[in-house]
């Protein structure tokens, strides 16, 4: 049998945390931030992470983690 492969758009997207958690990036700090406001550009700061449902399905991107 082949070796099963890590998604590798998944891989530069999420970390997993020490509790199992699955972490991202908020979209949006990249460019054209100077229209976004301050209070937006705050909130955007801090990392987000996948719920429940979703973290399963990303989960069977990234079976090597």
């Amino acid at each position: 049998m082949p070796k099963i492969k890590t998604h590798s758009g998944a891989k530069k997207r999420f970390k997993k945390t020490a509790s199992g958690k699955l972490k991202y990036r908020k979209p949006g700090r990249s460019h054209n931030t100077g229209l976004n406001k301050e209070k937006r550009m705050r909130g955007l700061r801090q990392a987000a992470y996948i719920f429940e449902g979703m973290a399963r399905r990303i989960g069977r991107l990234l079976p090597n983690w």
